[in-house]
């Protein structure tokens, strides 16, 4: 092999190596570039080299399907495509067709047997090397590296082929070349004892000289560990692999009680390790910010030694290579032109996840943006503005365009992914203690409330009982973990999924309806003309607002005017905001406000004339950089003429329309063409139901 080429292979930890076997045809295995006796020998040919390709292992761990298709689902993040179609619509509702590709996800199994195979290939040549203290620690982290994804593959597809060695030097027979799925117990015990056996070769991030965490350092494998000891001992899509009987299907958890006790008790002496350990803790107050806003625009900015204390593990994504599209899909508000660019947002928060918080709960405008950003004047000149908008289309936040340094690319962010925190650390500590001893204990309380009360929210009641404290824990990882990648598997492993799909179309329904616990929500909001500073790293966190619900108040502003009486200088435009300055001066608020109608899309006439009264190009008055299938449409029934709008309506294509309990809590393989699963690999078989 040339020398450039064995430059690349130690670069980038096997990325032109062979994709894996079973999913490539004959004809692709023959073109694709190959691993050589002379090179690899090369590669391992000491410790030094050796973890050159261990940091390369790290790259396309966590894929965009991830965070964009699979961030959704979970009752608080849903997709905002531009219409009523298109894979993130789709899997946000659960509607799969291993036919169609854009209905179930592929990419995430090819790369997942590409890191496995090159994880295989680094463990088995680095023991070869002579045994040190760095030869240890780079297998651990290829072991929770490996473990890593093997769980995110079963989690998203149930019974997953296995491979524990490399396929060099292998005779390729169709054993090797196509292996069947095998039992998720069997791969979720040997990747448990892999990783509790090696974690102790790891250095805890103080000692591991690595700088931010974006490696995996002792408490890193500790916490992967004891997610993956949560899955694996709660309940998952199951079905009989000798028969693959669709009636077999089920939601359950393993069959052997005394096995899934010691699963538990892995994982909480895994926690309890971290904590004791004491080097990481929940970022607090400080700059002017809450603790979570803290953490988050630091975050943003990659200032990651002020956040490394609370992001036990992040992947790289600073560089041209490197650089990946998380934070453009995955929480952002959407902006039009400016500083920032054309950034069209396709997430929202669903209304009833943004009104769930506690009115003290200083997570709420972190993770939710009721704005977004769009030209009070002209996009070519400006100025522009956090425009408020309504209940479809409250937008994310956490990785908020605004709170970053400027972007590589216009598609690109450089932001790390992050993969797990110790906020995660403690609610899994309080879950686990739960389970363990059939009810919260003193830490798991403890646990809970020290993430709370970061939150200004620790006042909050604390459910006695065992199911009901577990409901807590999940309601608490959604205030507290939206938009990372866990809710919708940590609803599926407690059971909680057909609950959550369920109450948030009751909810919903109630919603619209202003009804139940619904009832008093404010229909007006009186939003201030915020000018949007045009400058990466501001700390802006959330328009300011009025509600209105004073019958009187709400009197003067029920009508706003229209048309030619809306120009310049009409006596109707001063008429109206007239009104609404006497209510805001009510309120003691200063400055240029205008009326919203909360229920009604952003872009219906009284709020896209009420925007012109207030001083709004008129160009700008009725469109927002987002998806379109949300933000034009209302909310509320009354505001709709009567009937449900569509994405709430029960009779039509509402939210999550495509659920059915036991079958869609794992994804079907793809079955289309070359390159995919079912069609590469013979021995494969699909998903029951499908």
């Amino acid at each position: 092999m040339k020398k450039i080429k064995i430059q690349s292979l130690l670069a980038a930890a096997a990325l032109i190596g062979p994709a894996p076997v079973i999913l490539t045809s004959c004809e692709d295995t023959l073109d694709m570039p190959s691993y050589t006796a002379d090179s690899v020998d090369f590669v391992f040919g000491d410790e030094k080299k050796a973890e050159i390709y261990v940091k390369g292992c790290y790259r396309g761990l966590i894929h965009e399907e991830q965070y964009r298709q699979y961030n959704t689902g979970d009752g608080v993040t849903h997709a905002a495509e531009d219409a009523y179609s298109g894979s993130k619509f789709y899997i946000s509702n659960f509607f799969f067709d291993p036919k169609q590709g854009p209905y179930t996800l592929g990419t995430t199994f090819s790369e997942g047997y590409r890191l496995i195979e090159a994880c295989n290939l680094g463990l088995d040549r680095i023991a070869k090397l002579p045994s040190t203290a760095k030869t240890k620690a780079l297998m651990g982290e290829l072991y929770t590296i490996r473990g890593l994804v093997y769980h995110n593959l079963i989690r998203f597809y149930g019974d997953v082929p296995a491979k524990w060695t490399p396929d060099l030097d292998k005779e390729l027979d169709s054993s090797v070349l196509y292996p069947s799925r095998t039992s998720r117990d069997v791969i979720y015990d040997h990747i448990i004892a892999d990783i509790a056996d090696h974690v102790d070769d790891i250095p805890w991030q103080s000692e591991s000289g690595y700088g931010f965490p974006e490696r995996i350092s002792k408490q890193g494998a500790l916490a992967i560990l004891a997610r993956i000891c949560l899955h694996a001992g709660g309940y998952s899509l199951r079905w009989d692999l000798d028969t693959y009987a669709e009636s077999s299907l089920q939601l359950a958890k393993r069959p052997d009680e005394g096995r899934i006790r010691e699963i538990y008790e892995i994982a909480d002496n895994a926690l309890n390790r971290i904590i004791t350990q004491n080097e990481n803790d929940l970022i607090q107050a400080g700059n002017g910010m809450s603790g979570f806003q803290n953490l988050f625009y630091n975050y943003c900015q990659r200032n990651y030694g002020a956040t490394a204390q609370e992001m036990i593990f992040q992947t790289a994504c600073l560089g041209a290579t490197t650089n990946s599209s998380f934070g453009v899909y995955n929480g952002q508000p959407g902006s039009f032109g400016g500083q920032y660019g054309d950034r069209k947002t396709l997430q929202f928060k669903l209304p009833t996840y943004y009104l769930s918080f506690d009115p003290a709960d200083t997570r709420r405008d972190v993770t939710c943006c009721d704005y977004s950003v769009y030209p009070y004047g002209t996009k070519e000149a400006g100025p522009w503005c956090n425009s408020g908008t309504t209940y479809s289309s409250i937008l994310s936040g956490k990785f908020r365009i605004q709170w970053c340094t400027a972007p590589q690319e216009a598609s690109k962010r450089n932001i790390d992914v992050p993969v797990i925190r110790f906020a995660d650390v403690l609610l899994m500590y309080a879950e686990t203690q739960n389970y363990l001893f059939n009810g919260p204990t003193g830490e798991a309380i403890a646990a809970l409330k020290r993430v709370r009360d970061r939150a200004g929210v620790g006042h909050l009641p604390i459910p006695s009982g065992k199911d009901d404290f577990q409901k807590a824990i999940m309601q608490e990882r959604q205030w507290e973990l939206a938009d990372e990648m866990t809710l919708r598997t940590d609803l599926i492993r407690m059971d909680l999924l057909d609950w959550q799909v369920h109450k948030t179309q009751d909810e919903l329904v109630a919603l619209s309806d202003h009804s139940g616990a619904y009832a008093n929500v404010p229909t007006i909001r009186l939003y201030k003309v915020e000018l949007d500073e045009q400058v990466y790293g501001t700390k802006f966190l959330t328009t300011p607002y009025i509600e209105v619900t004073d019958p009187a108040e709400l009197a003067t502003i029920a009508e706003v005017p229209a048309g030619e009486t809306l120009m310049q200088g009409s006596s109707a435009r001063k008429k109206h905001q007239k009104a609404v300055e006497a209510i805001v001066a009510a309120h003691g608020g200063e400055g240029t406000y205008y009326a919203v109608r909360m229920f009604e899309s952003y872009n219906s006439d009284y709020n896209a004339n009420s925007r012109w009264a207030a001083g709004f190009n008129m160009a700008s008055i009725r469109q927002i950089n987002v998806g379109s299938s949300h933000y034009t449409l209302n909310t509320g029934r009354a505001e709709n003429g009567g009937e449900y709008p569509r994405w709430i309506d029960p009779a039509k294509d509402r939210v999550y329309y495509a659920y059915k309990r036991n079958k869609v809590e794992l994804l079907p393989l793809a079955d289309i063409s070359v390159g995919h699963p079912l069609v590469d690999n013979p021995n494969l078989k699909q998903l029951p139901g499908y």
